[in-house]
């Protein structure tokens, strides 16, 4: 058995000093065996065990002889000062105490460690989670503007309700409590905000702050208690003009003098969304080949930097407007605001409804939607143009949507099939056109491809 060290004073552990060199050393204390008092080159001081436990064995060592013992740990104790000679002693004594009865106090230590990082996981709050995956995820918008609008959705709508919750606490009635007042009034809105709760609590699953199944899932979840959006009755869609107030409309249109009702009337022309409007540049457009193509990412454009370029068909009365408009010295812009820059998200509404109260004030009806007798706004020109083509010609659904700038057929099919089909949407917007003035749609006969076995537009 080694000598039993010599019980030093507290004075005397604090006195001691390095004796020189690179190494820490380690002076046995006495009080407990194989307490150690370790003393590193910069003069730090730290308590260190050094102790045997588990059954004795036997081992051939390197030179051929045999060794009998047991299993060697050394454990950390705590730093000096903080933790002074007495206390050092209670813990060397207790550690002891635990490895004679098979418990690993540094498995135990770092068991407790993890199970308080868990601990702290499951106690983030929502806020916190929407935080630390918005960071990540606004990296891939192109522009700021979508990036604000992106995070606005979930922080006007979901964090009044969820913020303060712990991810971990929050369950499906709570999802509802966020959905349930939009789903009727605001489905478009509601459906953006319940994906990106399911996200970032998908987000806060991975990351290990969350376990269970997700409450914003759809399938199987949500869709057992709230009705598929596209079935809801009140559904947000856009006040859009009637058919049948298509041509009187456009025709008080055309007494509006000014930008915004210019800009206004190339939305209705070409069906397109008003910040590919607003943002327009003459660099977009050739006029020599009758083509507006805009660039994925462009800022207000709706299309994703990952898509491919929009080319929009420019018919002979979208290139006279154009032609018409006079230039800002200066500025790239197609139509531009009267003091510069790009016209307001507000001035072509504004062109609406003030074509709207003329149309009452004269005693008419004014340019209300059918189904909410809510005043048309400008977007609804898209609603309108895509029920002309449903209602009043046979041309193809498909070629209407790839005309809107949505998504035709599945993943699969848009990989393969990347024609924009031009020229068939250009005869497409030239008898729009002709509707907006007044004139009945032109019917596109349609015959089987001898060929393809498919129909085509002749």
């Amino acid at each position: 058995m080694p000598p039993r060290a010599e019980e030093l004073t507290p004075a005397q552990i604090k006195n001691l000093k390095h004796p020189g060199g690179k190494r820490p050393v380690k002076v046995a204390v006495g009080g407990v065996s194989g307490l150690h008092i370790q003393i590193w080159p910069s003069g730090a001081k730290s308590w260190v065990l050094r102790t045997r436990y588990g059954e004795w064995a036997e081992r051939t060592r390197a030179d051929g002889k045999i060794e009998r013992g047991r299993k060697k740990r050394e454990i950390g104790l705590g730093p000096y000062p903080d933790v002074l000679p007495g206390a050092a002693r209670d813990k060397a004594r207790e550690a002891k105490a635990k490895l004679e009865a098979g418990i690993d106090p540094i498995a135990e230590r770092k068991a407790a460690q993890a199970a308080l990082i868990a601990s702290a996981r499951r106690g983030m709050t929502f806020a916190e989670a929407w935080e630390k995956f918005a960071e990540q995820k606004v990296k891939e918008f192109s522009t700021e503007r979508y990036r604000r609008q992106w995070r606005r959705t979930v922080e006007l709508y979901a964090l009044p309700e969820l913020g303060k919750m712990a991810v971990q606490d929050i369950g499906l009635q709570d999802v509802l409590r966020v959905l349930t007042p939009l789903w009727d009034s605001k489905s478009v809105t509601a459906v953006k905000v319940r994906e990106r709760v399911e996200k970032v609590l998908a987000y806060a699953a991975v990351q290990g702050y969350r376990k269970g199944d997700n409450p914003a899932r759809w399938k199987g979840n949500l869709d057992m208690v709230l009705p598929a959006p596209s079935k809801v009755a009140g559904a947000e869609n856009y006040p859009a003009l009637q058919l049948d107030d298509v041509a009187r409309w456009w025709q008080a249109l055309q007494g509006r003098e000014g930008m915004g009702a210019k800009a206004l009337a190339f939305q209705a022309m070409t069906a397109t969304r008003s910040g590919a409007i607003r943002f327009a540049t003459w660099d977009e457009i050739d006029l020599k080949a009758k083509v507006w193509t805009i660039q994925p990412g462009r800022q207000s454009s709706k299309i994703p930097a990952s898509d491919t370029p929009k080319r929009i068909p420019l018919t002979d009365d979208m290139v006279a407007l154009l032609e018409s408009l006079p230039r800002l010295d200066g500025s790239n812009l197609v139509f531009w605001a009267p003091r510069g820059g790009a016209l307001s998200d507000a001035t072509m509404g504004k062109v609406m409804r003030a074509i709207h109260e003329a149309d009452l004030k004269a005693g008419g009806k004014g340019f209300v939607d059918a189904k909410t007798g809510e005043q048309a706004v400008p977007h609804g020109l898209r609603s309108a143009f895509r029920t002309w083509v449903a209602e009043r010609t046979a041309f193809d659904g498909d070629l209407a949507e790839v005309a809107l700038f949505h998504k035709v057929g599945s993943k699969v099919a848009q990989a393969y099939n990347r024609a924009d089909q031009v020229e068939k949407r250009r005869h497409m917007m030239a008898a729009w056109g002709d509707f907006l003035n007044g004139k009945e749609a032109e019917k596109v006969v349609q015959i089987q491809g001898a060929r393809h076995g498919r129909l085509c537009d002749y």
